[in-house]
């Protein structure tokens, strides 16, 4: 290993007050590509993030994150360890093949306009009185909505299903083990739920994403209940938690870039890149975590068998050498950001939350104008996967 010519930065990503957006993190990144941390080491810039993506040399580290907390068994373990998120080799290569069929861009196309009349019914409720919770009002709803929608179950089922997948949420924050029995009686009711639905569609499938699942068979190959279940679970935890938090960070993003959003009410056309820069430039999942399979150099790094790699999203999407005007710009050109991960991990789930979401923002650009914070937000940690959980703002009715 070569001798670093600068000092290397390190950043305690475990402590409550880190914050990604922060002039720690930019000045460790104009210092170096990388920094080292209490898990592994973080990779900051968007070059040496883009090539490490696509490394043979990494596999998907997340399988690690209960250990990290001192978790090695229970509900929640055993369905963290087998889930799609975490597998690797053929046992992913073999379920995503069997999953992928049922994320068709026809099915998601076909209910657009039950995601914009869904969006407008909640814009109508508070339109009138010039302030809203954001997250209450709109994101949470809209997207736990979506999810039954696409899944064929009942809108009425959205509380449930937002409360379980929220507290699943907790066990990627950084507070996860003193959360744990919480989260592991959640997994324990979406596995009963997801076994119910199971047995539903298995009896009595229709044109839903559920029943796309039970009936997908490649090869004579089909997915067991167990995978169907963990598969499920994974859906409604990952739907609703990352695109409800995106929304969140979305609106915090366009308070900040008030230009941007009368722009996107003038142009809803722009919804599709909204998202994209919202992602660029703020995304809930702040990090992919990859762990490597053999002892390499990169760059001038010795990174051996076991590290973990922390590849970190939101700072490579705001890189300044490879966004030199790294600001949200809808009407700008950029590479593709990596907040939907990369490589053969890339989230399967995509075409969905892009969907949705850029339905929903060019829909609350043009009813709703000058939105501002007005006083008491409150926030996930800003790592792994953040956003608000409160955001109260205040709005005029745009003409």
């Amino acid at each position: 290993m070569s001798t670093p010519t600068v000092e290397i930065p390190y950043l305690n990503i475990s402590d409550p007050s880190f914050a990604m957006q922060s002039e720690e993190l930019r000045n460790a990144r104009a210092a170096s590509w990388y920094a080292r941390t209490n898990y592994g080491f973080a990779v900051l810039r968007y070059d040496e993030v883009s090539k490490l993506l696509k490394s043979p040399k990494l596999k998907q580290g997340s399988a690690q994150w209960p250990a990290h907390n001192g978790v090695h068994g229970g509900l929640f373990y055993d369905w963290w360890t087998k889930n799609l998120l975490v597998l690797e080799g053929e046992d992913h290569h073999r379920i995503r093949r069997l999953l992928n069929p049922a994320f068709s861009p026809r099915l998601i196309k076909d209910l657009v306009p039950r995601f914009q009349a869904l969006a407008n019914e909640l814009i109508d409720a508070f339109i009138d009185q010039g302030e809203c919770e954001f997250i209450r009002d709109f994101a949470e709803p809209y997207a736990t909505r979506v999810l039954t929608i696409l899944l064929g179950i009942p809108e009425s089922e959205w509380p449930k299903i937002a409360r379980l997948a929220s507290t699943v949420g907790l066990a990627l924050g950084v507070t996860f083990k003193r959360d744990l029995d919480k989260v592991e009686a959640a997994v324990a009711e979406l596995y009963e739920y997801a076994d119910e639905l199971i047995k539903d569609r298995q009896a009595n499938p229709g044109e839903d994403f559920v029943s796309r699942l039970v009936l997908a068979s490649r090869d004579g190959d089909r997915l067991s209940d167990e995978e169907l279940r963990n598969a499920l679970v994974l859906l409604i935890f990952g739907g609703m938690d990352t695109t409800r938090n995106q929304l969140g960070l979305a609106m915090q993003s366009f308070i900040r870039n008030p230009g941007q959003w009368d722009l996107l009410a003038e142009h809803p056309e722009l919804g599709a890149k909204a998202v994209e820069e919202v992602m660029r430039t703020n995304p809930t999942v702040t990090w992919v975590t990859r762990e490597a399979v053999e002892d390499f150099t990169y760059q001038d790094l010795f990174i051996e068998k076991g590290t973990t790699v922390h590849l970190f999203t939101q700072s490579s999407g705001t890189d300044p050498l490879a966004f030199p005007n790294p600001d949200m710009d809808l009407l700008g050109e950029h590479a593709p950001h990596y907040g939907f991960g990369g490589g053969v991990h890339h989230c399967l789930g995509h075409f969905v939350a892009r969907a949705d979401m850029s339905e929903a923002l060019p829909l609350l650009a043009s009813r709703i104008a000058d939105p501002h914070l007005t006083g008491g937000d409150e926030w996930l940690p800003d790592s792994g996967n953040t956003g608000p959980t409160r955001l109260p703002i205040g709005f005029t009715r745009r003409s």
